[in-house]
């Protein structure tokens, strides 16, 4: 049974019992009801009741969530839960979310353990609390705390829940203390649904308004949920709970949520390939080479994990701005409360910062992270390859460069995969795992295996300049220089992928991470280019004015202190230039306009990566761009939005656009194909 219950004297246990994470399914929610009526028919003193295994209950089953509701409803055993003559105690041993949460608000009273975390996460599918969440919560925690752990969505730990008054106590043994309660004081306590509502206070409902719109920008579900909330303040509870279901039912068939859904799900599948049958090899030293930004985010990663790491520089001045870039992010770490003294002594107890490759003698995996060059990466290949057994896995952090070529250096090429980490790799959940053509196995498998370890999100990538993410942002980036010297102002490009859902544009985001980058990638491509292809210039002479983004106070804008950023003139100017040079009529575009030729720019490019097999499924394109490139989750991934948009509806705008430029706008053979057959891209298999 999804719940179990037992009778021990006068006290009835009830357990939530559904692995891994005891989602509260139909079943669940029958057995639930089921109980409320034997604990009555048993006359108990008390109900407890907890989770079984590390979870009290994590929220609804969200698979149902495609279907119709099936009785009995949540909201119907809740209530049933908290008018029973037999007091209800929530023993709260892990995460209590959603659902999970809904049925701990709607007992009398609740014992959380130390690790428990408990939260409404319901607007990160794209819905809000559908079983009084909305009304409950601002009843015992009061409005403005309500309103922050609704509409963000973020759990509290349990300390933070006692604070808030959310639990009545935190014990190492919930159960045992939820039985020590005395009888009378749960007799005191009136059910959640008669404590009256907190005042209505306009402010914080328009500050919650307001940092929603900064901040969750084309989102529906957190301001319904404000909505929902304020409604409560002023009608009976009940009729409260009538709108706060009727709105979950509206959202939960509507197309956020079902992106949202189709990510959350994709997240979850994120896993090594089921044909893969190889052991990977055990993690316990890992090398990386190369202490810059990169390599000490993801020597970080792999601290974070629990693993000893060795890393390793070229000299004595490169291992010491190395131990610094380390020490940068265990201090922020501190900072933000992620870790404490203990935890940051462990992790640099775990670290051995080098110059000598033999120190990495142990080591079953390496990571080469060093400078973006082929001969660079091929140097630290061979010496990794001298120095760590032969059995051990090589791996390259490369963002763009030909993994082959690299492989060949080595004796076995076999021993080589690609794992391309994103900055900054300790916070980015993101690894795409590359398949050079003699990648072994084991390596493959090693490398899933870290990810696992590490907690991120695999996907499986070809080879090809950019694998996947990066070779989308590459036409990304191209389709913007050509709206922008043809059209608009960099300004102009950003708002309007900003109004489409990302947190920045493509030029802000080039200011962050510095012109050069991208410069020096362009001039690598220059002899394979494509001559027939159209060449934006704009960037290289913006280099060569030294304008090279927010580490020199100016590149696309200029930063002139206060952390904003203001339109240039200069880079107007440029634009201009260039364009009477090429012989183009600038026109004007709207703020749609330019959103629709940038997102169907990397449609096309992602339709391109999954017809030639670097890709293994649309699903992974929207991993990658979702989780790597800022594409709005609540859009779904790009080929999502692809197929929501239409294939026949994207081919025809492909088509309109190819008639400006065939050389980039053709569509690919994938469109062209699911179109012929009526197959949506996400069913895409390649003819």
């Amino acid at each position: 049974m999804p719940v179990t219950r037992r009778r021990e004297g006068n006290t009835g246990y009830v357990t939530l019992d559904n692995p891994p994470v005891n989602a509260i399914g139909r079943a669940e929610r029958a057995d639930l009801l089921e109980a409320v009526g034997w604990a009555e028919a048993e006359r108990l003193d008390r109900v407890i009741v907890t989770g079984a295994g590390h979870a009290f209950a994590a929220g609804a089953d969200a698979r149902e969530f495609d279907g119709p509701p099936a009785e009995p409803h949540l909201p119907e055993v809740l209530d049933a839960i908290e008018r029973s003559p037999v007091p209800w105690v929530a023993a709260i041993n892990g995460v209590a979310l959603g659902g999970g949460a809904e049925i701990a608000m709607a007992c009398r009273m609740r014992v959380a353990a130390p690790q428990a975390q408990i939260g409404l996460p319901e607007v990160t599918l794209g819905v809000i609390p559908g079983a009084g969440g909305t009304q409950r919560l601002p009843r015992i925690v009061g409005l403005e705390k309500a309103l922050e752990m609704i509409t963000l969505g973020k759990p509290v730990s349990a300390a933070a829940a006692q604070a808030a008054g959310l639990v009545d106590d935190v014990d190492e043994d919930p159960l045992d203390a939820a039985f020590m309660i005395n009888t009378e004081d749960m007799g005191c306590r009136v059910p959640v649904w008669e404590l009256p509502p907190p005042p209505h206070d306009p402010a914080a409902l328009a500050a919650a308004r307001e940092r929603l719109a900064a901040r969750s920008p084309g989102q529906i579900a957190p301001l319904r949920a404000v909505d929902v909330i304020e409604e409560g303040l002023t009608r009976p509870f009940h009729e409260a709970m009538q709108s706060e279901r009727a709105a979950f039912l509206a959202l939960r068939q509507g197309d956020q949520a079902r992106a949202l859904r189709h990510i959350f799900f994709a997240e979850r599948a994120a896993k090594a390939p089921s044909d893969l049958a190889a052991v990977p090899l055990p993690l316990d030293t890992v090398a990386v080479v190369g202490g810059g930004t990169m390599g000490a985010g993801i020597a970080y990663a792999l601290l974070n994990a629990g693993l000893s790491v060795v890393l390793l520089e070229t000299d004595a001045e490169g291992v010491a701005r190395a131990g610094a870039n380390i020490d940068k992010i265990v201090s922020a770490s501190l900072k933000r409360g992620l870790i404490d003294e203990a935890g940051a002594e462990a992790r640099r107890d775990r670290l051995t910062l080098t110059s000598d490759y033999a120190a990495a003698a142990k080591a079953t995996l390496a990571i080469e992270a060093a400078f973006e060059a082929m001969e660079v990466k091929k140097q630290v290949l061979s010496a990794l390859q001298a120095a760590l057994p032969a059995e051990a896995v090589l791996a390259t952090n490369t963002s763009y460069l030909d993994i082959d070529e690299m492989a060949a250096v080595l004796d076995d090429p076999a021993r080589l995969v690609g794992l391309h980490f994103f900055a900054p790799a300790h916070i980015m959940k993101l690894l795409e795992i590359v398949r050079g053509a003699q990648t072994s196995d084991a390596a493959l498998a090693t490398g899933f295996a870290l990810a696992k370890r590490l907690r991120k999100v695999p996907v499986l990538a070809g080879v090809c300049d950019g694998f996947i993410g990066n070779r989308i942002l590459a036409r990304y980036r191209e389709a913007a220089d050509t709206v922008f010297m043809d059209a608009a102002t960099p300004w102009e490009v950003d708002e309007a992928m900003v109004a489409f859902g990302y947190a920045m544009g493509p030029y802000e985001a080039q200011d962050l991470s510095g012109l050069d980058i991208a410069h020096a990638n362009r001039r690598r491509q220059d002899v394979t280019r494509d001559p027939a292809r159209r060449y934006i210039p704009i960037a290289d002479r913006m280099v060569e004015l030294g304008k090279l983004g927010r580490k020199t106070g100016a590149g696309w804008y200029r930063y002139p202190g206060g952390g904003g950023k203001v339109e240039d003139p200069i880079v107007a100017d440029l634009a201009l230039e260039e364009a009477h040079l090429a012989g183009i009529t600038r026109t004007e575009m709207t703020e749609a306009e330019i959103a629709e030729r940038l997102v169907l720019a990397m449609i096309n490019e992602g339709a391109d990566i999954l017809h030639e097999g670097i890709a293994q499924s649309a699903r992974d394109i929207d991993l990658v761009t979702v989780f790597g490139y800022g594409f709005p989750r609540w859009r779904g991934g790009l080929m999502w939005h692809a197929d929501r948009l239409g294939v026949a509806h994207v081919v025809q705008r492909l088509e309109a656009l190819a008639a400006e430029d065939p050389v980039v706008w053709t569509p690919s053979p994938a469109l062209l194909q699911c179109r012929d057959t009526g197959c949506a891209l996400s069913d895409y298999r390649k003819a």
